[in-house]
């Protein structure tokens, strides 16, 4: 069964909606974020939504039940870690503790964090016998645009609206969280 090319766009923009929520989120609070930063994170949350997909595919339908019952509590760990951390640091008074630098781990984490729903349409794309790299190839370019899109809009807002936005980013981190967990 194939998908037609508005499927899978709307499908990729429904996917990339974490990777770019997170995005605005890095925009607001990394004020000091350089061009091949905002790169990396395009790349990163691009490369891992169009390889989630890909993984669960070839897993097939034999993990299917044991990955999908797991995976939202990971991202709900990851995601929840993550924005209480964002929190405390923009609660803390001390202006040495809070930290504006760019992370491959954390970025690393937040890519994968956002990229399960993605493992799971890959799951669908294997039980469904449809094709895989062109759908896979559209939701990587989809989230890769979003993601950048993302952290120059947090950027502007950032600017605009202060830096407790931070805690705004956090919160909202959270609730991706818990949305992720009770599959909202």
């Amino acid at each position: 069964m194939e998908m037609n090319l508005i499927s899978i766009i709307l499908l990729a923009i429904a996917l990339a909606m974490d990777a770019f929520s997170v995005s605005l989120t890095k925009g607001f609070t990394q004020k000091n974020l350089t061009k091949l930063q905002i790169l990396w994170y395009g790349i990163f949350f691009g490369g891992f939504q169009f390889i989630m997909p890909v993984i669960g595919y070839f897993c097939g339908t034999t993990v299917s039940s044991l990955i999908s019952t797991v995976a939202p509590w990971i991202a709900f760990i990851l995601l929840v870690g993550i924005g209480l951390n964002m929190i405390r640091e923009s609660l803390c008074d001390d202006e040495e503790e809070i930290t504006d630098d760019f992370d491959f781990k954390e970025v690393t984490l937040l890519a994968i964090a956002t990229s399960i729903d993605a493992f799971a349409v890959g799951l669908t794309f294997a039980i469904l016998n449809t094709s895989l790299w062109m759908p896979c190839s559209i939701i990587g370019i989809v989230a890769f645009m979003f993601s950048i899109v993302g952290i120059f809009l947090g950027k502007k807002l950032g600017n605009y609206f202060g830096d407790k936005f931070e805690i705004l980013g956090g919160v909202i981190l959270i609730l991706i969280g818990f949305k992720t967990l009770l599959g909202l």
